[in-house]
């Protein structure tokens, strides 16, 4: 049996999305049980940097890039899986992720988001919420995540967004 503390962490970006109205995008997962809430993430294809892999990561999972970065979280986050995805989950290749944050802003409407653009989809249904509403939600085994995360996002978001202005588009 392999020790999982042997396993490295899987570099990965999250992407926390606001409209104008300060309102977090949160999508539901089609690929855990038991309705799964989060913000869209992904990994990071070698030799890509997070910025870059950020803006794909938004193309596949919400079909748009109609957004610019605000803000970036200056520390990398990691996170271990549950013991029970330990060798089954990311291609039973690693302990878990570490994440490069990005705050962005999204500058279209609502229907240029489509769901339905990458096969596999990622989420089957998506709302804009108060980012605090998210820790209502079911975050499955992020909970503690996103706990830490909302706050530091939130007050990213709300700095950035006095001069939101994007010069240049994702």
């Amino acid at each position: 049996m392999i020790d999982p503390q042997t396993l490295p962490y899987r570099p990965n970006v999250g992407i926390a999305l606001f409209n104008r109205d300060g309102k977090l995008f949160i999508g539901r997962r089609t690929d855990l049980p038991g309705d799964v809430w989060q913000c869209p993430q992904g990994g990071i294809d070698d030799g890509e940097t997070p910025k870059v892999a950020a803006l794909r990561e938004m193309e596949e999972e919400i079909g748009t890039r109609n957004a610019c970065i605000l803000a970036e979280r200056e520390a990398w986050l990691s996170y271990d899986l549950p013991q029970a995805l330990m060798g089954k989950a990311l291609g039973g290749r690693f302990r878990g992720q570490t994440q490069k944050w990005f705050v962005m802003g999204y500058e279209d409407q609502d229907s240029d988001i489509r769901l339905d653009l990458h096969d596999p989809a990622e989420f089957d249904t998506w709302e804009w919420v108060e980012p605090t509403a998210l820790l209502k939600r079911n975050l499955g085994f992020k909970k503690d995540l996103y706990a830490a995360l909302i706050p530091e996002l939130t007050a990213l978001f709300q700095a950035a967004a006095k001069d939101w202005v994007c010069t240049s588009r994702a």
